[in-house]
């Protein structure tokens, strides 16, 4: 992964058929995403269950672009290894999921993935400041996490503006979590943002008997955000 700050967009395959996962990530990819989004969640941490490694580790084959690993989960720790092992190519994790997210960042580099840290609605940026050197890439949460096609939380483009610029010239990405669509996407990249996740944004109306549709919406939200730059 060679950093740059054009403007990725990375369909949650929440949002997608579990039944048919990798011809979802085929047409995903085929109709141009940059990333393909996975949401692990653990019905502790958030209110929903979802993908173990298992799952990970057969959709991976199916994956030629990159595989943004976002880890719901608490504790972290003793997972990082076996997502790492799955394909992973950045794990996230959430700064509130535990009291040693300094450990955690060390040990998703170690594992040899790229280093995320999320940050809940309700989260500052505070603890962030100590921690930008041992990451490539910040998850600001514009919904609370559990859930797919959640209302997006305006509050949060302050939040995006103040950490573009105490993040300067370092290549850390700032993702877009929650409630993306053509409206809300270029408010974000207005404000700094450069990898903006989308699931219900992206899959609603297709299929992968129909996946046309993926492409439009995955243009959309494209343009609407290169369009605020």
């Amino acid at each position: 992964m060679t950093f740059d700050r054009k403007i990725k967009i990375a369909p949650s395959i929440l949002s997608a058929d579990f039944a048919d996962f990798g011809r979802e990530i085929q047409a995903i990819e085929a109709e141009g995403c940059d990333w393909v989004h996975v949401d692990v969640m653990d019905g502790h941490f958030v209110p929903n269950l979802t993908f173990g490694p298992p799952l990970l580790k057969a959709i991976r084959p199916h994956i030629q672009t990159v595989m943004d690993v976002h880890l719901m989960i608490s504790p972290v720790d003793a997972y990082i290894d076996a997502y790492a092992d799955a394909g992973a190519d950045i794990l996230t994790a959430h700064l509130e999921a535990g009291p040693h997210i300094h450990r955690t960042l060390q040990a998703i580099r170690g594992a040899g993935c790229k280093a995320g840290l999320a940050l809940n609605p309700g989260t500052g940026l505070d603890a962030v400041t100590h921690l930008l050197d041992m990451i490539d890439l910040v998850c600001v949460m514009t919904v609370n996490p559990g859930f797919g096609g959640q209302k997006f939380i305006h509050s949060q483009i302050e939040k995006v503006r103040s950490l573009r610029a105490m993040i300067g010239d370092r290549p850390i990405h700032i993702e877009i979590d929650g409630g993306m669509t053509p409206e809300t996407a270029p408010l974000m990249a207005a404000a700094g943002a450069d990898v903006f996740v989308a699931g219900s944004g992206v899959f609603k109306g297709g299929g992968v008997s129909n996946p046309t549709v993926y492409g439009e919406n995955i243009r959309a939200i494209r343009a609407a955000a290169e369009g605020a730059l």
